[in-house]
């Protein structure tokens, strides 16, 4: 059975006639991605023995200094921020500092090793898209913006919890 070459929009309600090989590179380049983010992935754990989200988060410290607040620059959930902190933690890469009155207020901050990790790890593969999104005329970003929030739309993913 073959693809019917039209998309309907839930929000437009109505239809546009898409040629089956723009789908087809759509789906290619979506493809392209993702093993982007795959292999730069598969880099950090062969090379670094930590994940993007822990390198994200130990380039936050690195870049800001220690921080109470590492959920918003590393745009995450607070609630995974602590699964990721205790894992650097575990391999002896960043600190959790109480150095306040109230003892629920948690700083972490690099230690040597993670300092040094900083140092040398690859930057993240979101640092080399907002590099390119900030050499872009802004209606050609949000050309992209519009065009990722349907996609995550039709996919029903856009409430994924990032991280």
């Amino acid at each position: 059975m073959e693809m019917p070459n039209h998309y309907q929009t839930p929000s437009q309600g109505m239809t546009s006639e898409v040629p089956q090989d723009r789908i087809r590179e759509l789906i290619y380049l979506i493809r392209r991605l993702m093993q982007a983010g795959e292999l730069y992935t598969k880099e950090l754990s062969k090379k670094y023995q930590v994940s993007a989200p822990q390198v994200n988060c130990l380039l936050a410290l690195y870049e800001n200094g220690p921080l109470p607040q590492v959920a918003k620059h590393i745009m995450v959930k607070s609630s995974t921020v602590t699964g990721i902190v205790d894992r650097l933690e575990q391999k002896g890469l960043v600190r959790r500092m109480r150095n306040s009155p109230d003892r629920r207020m948690i700083t972490i901050e690099l230690t040597e090793a993670g300092n040094a990790l900083a140092q040398h790890a690859p930057p993240p593969i979101q640092r080399k898209i907002v590099d390119g999104l900030e050499r872009l005329p802004t209606s050609e970003t949000e050309k992209i913006v519009d065009g990722l929030n349907m996609l995550t739309h039709m996919l029903d993913v856009q409430d994924l919890e990032v991280g």
